[in-house]
C-alpha cells in the first residue's frame, strides 16, 4: 500500500481538537472517505492507518439514507470490551453468537453484522450531523467490526465505518469516550 502524504492531517487534527474541546492527551481519529482509510493521531503524529469501509451509498447525513455522515464527531459510548473476536452485536447487546468472517471480495453476509467492538459516534455539528433528521447518534453511526472483511477498503457499509475485527479490537482500548472523530468526505486543499 502506497502511503499518501500526511501533511494535510495536522491542521485537521488541530481543528477537530479545538472544536471538540478535547484535551491534548486524547487521540484524534480522522476518516478519509475518499481513501477508505482511518488515521489515528496520538502524541503529535500519525500512529496508525487502517483501511475501512464507509457507506456504499456515499456521504450524507439524512436519517434513512444509509450514508456515512460527514464532519466532526466524538465517541459517545463504547461496547464490546473483552468480547471474543467476531462476536455479533444487536442493538449494542452481545448476542453470544460469533460470525463467520468472510474474506473474499465478493462475499456478503446475509445480515449487516456488527462484530467485535462498537464505538458509537455523536455528531458535534448542528445542521451537519446533529439535529432533527440528521443526528449521527440517533442514526446509530458506529465504528465497528464486520464479518465482511473482504470488502474492507471499498465503500460497503450502511452508513457506519467498518473495520477488520483484529484492528478494531486493537484500537478500541486506545479510544476513550470523548475522542474526536473527523469524517472527511474528500481531500482538503493540499491533501
Amino acid at each position: 500500500m502506497t502511503l499518501p502524504s500526511l501533511e494535510w492531517i495536522e491542521p485537521v487534527v488541530a481543528d477537530a481538537r479545538e472544536r471538540a474541546r478535547a484535551s491534548a492527551d486524547l487521540p484524534v481519529v480522522v476518516v478519509r472517505v475518499d481513501q477508505q482509510r482511518l488515521y489515528v493521531w496520538e502524541d503529535g503524529r500519525v500512529t496508525d492507518i487502517f483501511e475501512v469501509s464507509t457507506a456504499e451509498n456515499g456521504v450524507g447525513n439524512e436519517d434513512g439514507s444509509l450514508k456515512t455522515p460527514p464532519g466532526l464527531h466524538r465517541i459517545a459510548e463504547r461496547f464490546g470490551e473483552g468480547a471474543p473476536k467476531g462476536t455479533i452485536f444487536r442493538a449494542r447487546g452481545n448476542t453470544g453468537q460469533t460470525a463467520e468472517i468472510l474474506t473474499g471480495p465478493d462475499e456478503r453476509s446475509p445480515r449487516d453484522n456488527i462484530t467485535s467492538r462498537i464505538l458509537w459516534l455523536e455528531g458535534l455539528e448542528d445542521g451537519v450531523n446533529r439535529g432533527e433528521g440528521i443526528d449521527s447518534l440517533q442514526r446509530y453511526i458506529y465504528i465497528h467490526g464486520t464479518d465482511e472483511e473482504g470488502r474492507i477498503g471499498q465503500p460497503a457499509s450502511h452508513g457506519c465505518v467498518r473495520m477488520r475485527n483484529d484492528e478494531v479490537i486493537e484500537l478500541f482500548p486506545r479510544l476513550p469516550v470523548g475522542t474526536p472523530v473527523m469524517i472527511l468526505p474528500e481531500a482538503r486543499a493540499g491533501s
